[in-house]
């Protein structure tokens, strides 16, 4: 399963990480179909290239011609004058294996709860950091979102 992949690796390589969009509200418990795997880092240099090299390991390759470096150091630049919020990798050999590292937050100021599925610890943003970054990206599917979410939390 990829998504045990991933956190496996990212794990192992002790990076700050934590799985959200619609994989995450599917791991609370809401309904939730979805292509990709995403996450966000620790907004640091460090965490992004150690991140990179946990990417290409899997055989992911990178969507953009980009570093991790370039990636990090240029992040603002990025994501006000050229629109990108998303790192994005992908594997050719299993197409259906695409994520995306969200560049527009921070996971180090997430709250993050950890799940262990097939024996793999899952970090995921907790449903409130889920509720604002779909508030912050305000896509209808995020606002159904929101209120799947919103059902879980009075539960």
């Amino acid at each position: 399963m990829f998504i045990l992949q991933v956190c496996g690796a990212l794990n192992k390589a002790k990076i700050g990480y934590a799985i959200v969009g619609g994989y995450a509200v599917a791991l609370h418990g809401a309904v939730r179909g979805t292509v990709d795997l995403d996450i966000v880092l620790d907004l640091s240099e460090k965490d992004y290239v150690a991140s990179e090299k946990v990417f290409t390991g899997l055989g992911l390759q990178c969507r953009l011609p980009v570093s991790a470096k370039q990636v990090f150091r240029f992040r603002q630049e990025y994501i006000e004058n050229r629109n990108l919020v998303a790192w994005s990798f992908f594997d050719p050999i299993r197409p259906a294996n695409q994520m995306d590292v969200i560049i527009t937050h921070d996971q180090s100021k997430m709250k993050v709860e950890i799940l262990t599925i097939q024996g793999v610890k899952v970090r995921v943003a907790s449903i409130p950091d889920l509720i604002k970054m779909k508030k912050d990206a305000n896509r209808p599917q995020d606002l159904e979102d929101i209120a799947a979410l919103r059902k879980l939390q009075k539960k």
